[in-house]
């Protein structure tokens, strides 16, 4: 039996949005026809018509469901140095509750029309909720060291975590610049390529992660401190955090997360030096430990490959990819289409999920969502009504 959706707006993402546009499904919520307004008419079909603009189901390509039960728990906009410390000293909970906070945040980011996460992962915690979630979940392992003594026993304990996801989608990837040694670097881009796997990184967060690597000054310092780690092994690179690891990950697909202070310097060396790369906006987590946002306007300039992420409820109040997309088109003055592109389209892409998800298509399978946008498609509110 086939439903027949129809609203103000269609955005199918990879043909022009549609004025009342119609599209039908199947029982399953594959797409089998999209329709203008006067061929359904003319077929006299028996359509649900409703007020706003339906979009394909958002891509979530960052997110730490382990952390849900922190929401409320960090300060905002203490720097991410202190916000780092205290995710460190207070992450620890009752198993009991860190389960129920993820349950609930899965449910969460399902009932705001969420349909595929990049989620963040340091143990195997997630598993069971992943298993029976309705989202689709790739699970990001994450390998921190930043001793180089260290790096083949830390690269062993990400596989086994790895291992024990098995059989959902899972890889190791490296936590971020600062936190992993080039020799951990090296092993994590060979099993990435033995495995054909992507990696997702956090990249260049805030100034102090740059000072670190340019001149082994800034707040960095007081957190090796507080981490205990002698540095006497480190040598600083005088280059900027990314053109310091970049080339350590040679041609894996690449997603770079929160680029807060990446530069012109550092996207032209990005391109030079990598040709699968992505870049994930975290808007509100940026506001929250930071207080700032990237360059949104250079990086359109520069037409990079744009993904969306709600990060964690440590550094977010919801998890909700259309209230990303709210900030970026209120505070960056984004048009709503290139947002709606980001929210989707690439992070499927970037999945591995784009025969499936992220665009209204024949075939497809991606959920619809019904959201409200104003005449000049601006979004009016986060609220989405999942219909699909």
């Amino acid at each position: 039996m086939l439903k027949y959706l129809s609203a103000d707006w269609v955005f199918p993402v990879s043909t022009p949005p549609i004025k009342n546009g119609v599209v039908s499904v199947n029982i399953g919520g594959t797409i089998q026809e999209i329709l203008s307004e006067a061929t359904a008419q003319q077929l006299n079909l028996p359509i649900e018509k409703y007020k706003g603009a339906i979009v394909p189901g958002f891509v979530n390509t960052h997110c730490h469901l382990e952390l849900s039960h922190m929401l409320g728990q960090i300060p905002e906009q203490t720097g991410l140095v202190e916000f780092v410390q205290t995710v460190i000293k207070s992450r620890s909970a009752d198993t009991e509750e860190i389960q129920l906070s993820m349950r609930k945040a899965d449910h969460q980011m399902f009932a705001n029309g969420i349909v595929a996460v990049g989620d963040i992962s340091n143990q195997i915690i997630s598993k069971e909720i992943k298993q029976q979630s309705k989202i689709y979940y790739h699970t990001f392992v994450e390998a921190l060291s930043f001793n180089p003594e260290r790096a083949m026993a830390t690269m062993d304990f990400a596989n086994a975590i790895k291992d024990q996801f098995l059989p959902l989608s899972a890889s190791v990837v490296p936590h971020a610049p600062y936190s992993v040694s080039p020799e951990l670097f090296s092993l994590i881009n060979k099993a990435a390529e033995k495995d054909h796997a992507f990696i997702s990184v956090h990249n260049q967060e805030t100034a102090n992660e740059n000072e670190f690597f340019e001149s082994m000054s800034g707040g960095f310092l007081q957190l090796y401190e507080f981490l205990g780690l002698n540095l006497s092994f480190f040598k600083p690179s005088g280059k900027t955090s990314l053109q310091t690891w970049l080339p350590y990950i040679k041609k894996q697909k690449t997603l770079l997360v929160h680029n807060t202070v990446s530069s012109k310097a550092d996207i032209a060396f990005a391109k030079q030096h990598h040709p699968y790369l992505y870049w994930c906006l975290c808007p509100q987590a940026n506001l929250y430990i930071e207080n700032s946002l990237p360059d949104v306007d250079l990086f359109l300039s520069e037409e990079l490959k744009i993904t969306l992420g709600t990060d964690s409820l440590a550094s977010n109040h919801q998890l909700n990819i259309l209230s990303e997309m709210k900030t970026l088109q209120s505070l960056k003055k984004v048009e709503f289409e290139r947002l709606l592109e980001w929210a989707t389209i690439n992070g499927a892409e970037f999945l591995g999920l784009a025969d499936k998800l992220g665009s209204i298509e024949i075939g497809k399978s991606p959920g619809l969502n019904l959201i409200k946008l104003s005449a000049d498609f601006t979004i009016e509110n986060d609220q989405v009504v999942k219909l699909v």
